[in-house]
């Protein structure tokens, strides 16, 4: 019997729309790319360093697959999880082989949008406060306005 665990989740934002290609076989296929960013201290200059890692995440389920198609825009904020995958082959005229590393997302696991679509700019991004926002019934209302009714209590609360 095996044992182990192959698990990655990602946070990041897309850099680029859905990539949706059609295999010989009938089916879809789903690519993606993720830049995830991290910021450090160079030590001998002192200063601080981005560094962006580029990540392929692919799937072939096809309900998933509708869902990105409609969705997956350049920009936008995005969870991703799945298993690792490395593929091997060779490229036409080519002796030596190529491998690509991958995150394969498969049934149990997920892909979910954590911004809005098309924000305020139409990247992705959210709105400043000063702009109106939507509620999730689709409606306008100024920033800073409630949606529910409100509760104004001239009571002192001692705690």
């Amino acid at each position: 019997m095996a044992f182990g665990m192959n698990r990655v989740e990602l946070i990041g934002r897309l850099g680029a729309d859905v990539t949706v290609n059609h295999l010989t076989s009938g089916g879809r296929v789903a690519n993606l790319s993720i830049a995830t960013d991290e910021s450090y201290r160079n030590r001998q200059t002192g200063e601080m360093v981005d560094k962006t890692e580029w990540h392929r995440v692919v799937t072939f389920q096809d309900g998933l697959i509708d869902m990105l198609e409609r969705n997956a825009k350049k920009g936008r904020l995005v969870h991703a999880e799945g298993k690792l995958q490395t593929r091997r082959w060779k490229k036409d005229g080519e002796d030596s082989d190529r491998f690509s590393t991958e995150i394969l997302v498969v049934p149990g696991h997920r892909v979910q949008f954590l911004d809005k679509p098309n924000g305020a700019n139409g990247n992705g991004t959210q709105a400043p406060a000063a702009q109106a926002t939507e509620p999730a019934n689709g409606g306008t209302m100024p920033a800073g306005a409630t949606s529910g009714p409100s509760d104004d209590f001239d009571d002192d609360i001692p705690f």
